[in-house]
């Protein structure tokens, strides 16, 4: 279905006209800085800087070193990661609620999306999982092209 040229003129004068009125009654300001793109990695140097905790964060980093499953209650894949030249953190994502990343290794990229918790060490993140009682935001884990939570 094509539009007649009459058509496309209209819908973009009408697109200007709200485009317009928004501006006149200030829910629009074209004198406004845009918003500034904040990467991932300065996130966490933030929240590892401040000692923030119970931080929601998404990034990705290097694996730098995997480490043995924490198998004392809830069982954990733990790796760290490299999140830029002087930033890492640990990764505790819980198997038994999530599947595990497969065949994982130093080296691997992986981009993340969980809690953040402070430590002295660079930090934890946490919650890389779905919650099934819906009290905590979902986390996920990407590796290899596929999404683990």
């Amino acid at each position: 279905m094509s539009m007649s040229r009459k058509s496309k003129n209209l819908i973009l004068l009408l697109f200007a006209a709200v485009i317009y009125a928004l501006a006149q009654s200030g829910g629009m300001s074209f004198n406004e800085a845009p918003l500034e793109y904040v990467p991932p990695e300065a996130t966490i140097q933030k929240a590892f800087v401040n000692q923030q905790s119970n931080v929601q964060i998404e990034g990705k980093g290097r694996v730098k070193k995997v480490l043995r499953d924490d198998t004392k209650g809830l069982q954990h894949q733990k790796f760290i990661l490299q999140t830029s030249p002087d930033q890492t953190v640990l990764v505790a994502h819980n198997i038994d609620v999530a599947p595990r990343l497969p065949g994982l290794k130093a080296g691997d990229t992986v981009e993340f999306y969980g809690e953040y918790e402070w430590t002295a060490q660079g930090g934890v993140i946490h919650w890389t999982h779905r919650d099934h009682s819906g009290r905590h935001a979902n986390g996920w884990l990407k590796y290899n092209g596929k999404t683990y939570q």
